[in-house]
């Protein structure tokens, strides 16, 4: 006897017709017309069922911060960290456990369940690290929630941060982060890479870098990162965040540093809403669009990610929990409007980011956790396309979040009664 089946779901691989089997939280069945009793059954009519999204590069110190101390007036980078710098004296570890736990329940709302989130360890209180633990602990019932020690002002650069940053992978932080491109020199910034990628090493951690968050095509620290991965034999277990100077180098070298990095199994993540809004603020026109290589480096068979990055905080002042409008922009900044492009940026906030994080029980399969998503879409491209409202969200096999469909009604001579912006199912 099943607890639950949901009955009647289209799958992101097109599949129709199926039945999802669930048995004490887990998958225990996928196929067509599935027999025997359950003690709960869902009609999907059709629609989408997906696992669950997931952000492989966020922030959740900083969210829902946005005008404090004040606005970023320039919209740059740059102006982002001097403003975060202003603030983290001001900071109270209580209401960043609050504007946290906010923010996850809208990331309940929208089906997204696992998120990667950077903190800043350069404060000698390590107050934000404290504080997201403790979120860490509070969500686990309903949403994974992976901390990476991130050094914002340059582990080199900011004195006895390289110390705080042990500190916070003792106290039980996941991953090791970096962002070699913000020290002094060339030279600090590759001796960062070298020297974080060996703590984690050291310690059996993987490794999550800002890396190259630049438009200056000789920021070149992701080369250093895929040498160091294989060097400490890390293949598989190293990623680069942004890599966003790659869109602004010369075809030639990118022509040897694609292939170095699929040598390393180096994992990309691209944060498109954030790096089309900070990348180019310098140039007139033609303006840069930021974002790093997605397609090319998709071909070349690296695992690529979309991460949100930012929600209402110094750098950014929208968002709000949706990797379908992540999605969006990183099928339009890439110009991936083929269905195969399509389905990858779908690809890139579900599948990708989970081995990026290393998920356990991620899937559709049976054995994985029965962490699901009905959409209002009958596809993974119309999905994109409309933003689809996520109709029920299910972790381990409970209903955790209920929203009803999109619809308007219309009053037009001749016309249907209503609309909802999709094709119809079949």
């Amino acid at each position: 006897m099943f607890d639950l089946v949901l009955r009647r779901a289209t799958l992101p691989d097109g599949r129709k017709g199926v039945d999802i089997g669930v048995k004490d939280g887990r998958i225990a069945a996928v196929a067509p017309e599935l027999a025997g009793e359950a003690g709960s059954e869902i009609d999907a009519t059709g629609r989408l069922v997906t696992p669950p999204f997931v952000d492989a590069h966020f922030h959740m110190d900083s969210t829902l911060s946005y005008g404090l101390p004040r606005v970023n007036q320039s919209g740059t980078l740059l102006e982002g960290i001097a403003l975060w710098g202003e603030l983290k004296p001001q900071l109270v570890q209580e209401a960043i456990v609050e504007r946290a736990l906010a923010y996850c329940d809208w990331a309940v709302a929208r089906g997204l369940l696992a998120i990667r989130s950077h903190v800043d360890v350069c404060d000698p209180r390590l107050l934000a690290v404290e504080a997201l633990l403790e979120v860490r602990k509070r969500v686990a019932p309903y949403l994974d929630l992976q901390l990476v020690a991130f050094p914002q002002d340059g582990v080199l650069r900011s004195p006895g941060t390289g110390e705080r940053l042990k500190r916070a992978l003792d106290m039980g932080v996941d991953v090791v982060g970096g962002i070699p491109h913000f020290e002094r020199t060339m030279a600090d910034g590759a001796a960062s890479v070298r020297l974080l990628c060996e703590i984690a090493a050291e310690r059996g951690l993987l490794v999550d870098m800002h890396c190259d968050e630049s438009d200056d095509p000789l920021s070149r620290h992701v080369e250093t990162l895929a040498y160091e991965a294989q060097r400490l034999g890390m293949q598989g277990r190293v990623t680069g965040s942004h890599l966003t100077s790659m869109h602004s180098m010369d075809n030639y070298y990118v022509s040897k540093l694609i292939p170095l990095m699929a040598e390393a199994d180096l994992g990309v993540i691209a944060n498109p809403l954030i790096n089309i809004t900070l990348q180019g603020r310098h140039d007139t026109y033609p303006k840069r669009r930021g974002m790093t290589r997605v397609p090319e480096l998709m071909a070349a068979g690296l695992t690529v990610a979309f991460g949100h990055d930012c929600v209402m905080d110094p750098w950014y002042p929208l968002g709000s929990g949706d990797m379908l409008e992540v999605a969006h922009m990183g099928l339009h900044v890439g110009q991936m409007t083929g269905q195969a492009g399509m389905a990858a940026c779908f690809d890139a906030v579900t599948v990708n980011p989970a081995k990026l994080l290393h998920l356990e029980g991620y899937g559709l399969e049976p054995g994985c956790n029965a962490d699901l998503v009905v959409l209002q879409a009958g596809s993974p491209v119309e999905a994109i396309r409309t933003r689809a409202a996520r109709l029920l969200v299910l972790r381990r096999g409970r209903v955790i979040s209920r929203c009803a469909p999109v619809q308007a009604e219309l009053d037009l001579p001749g016309r249907p009664a209503s609309v909802s912006f999709t094709t119809p199912v079949v």
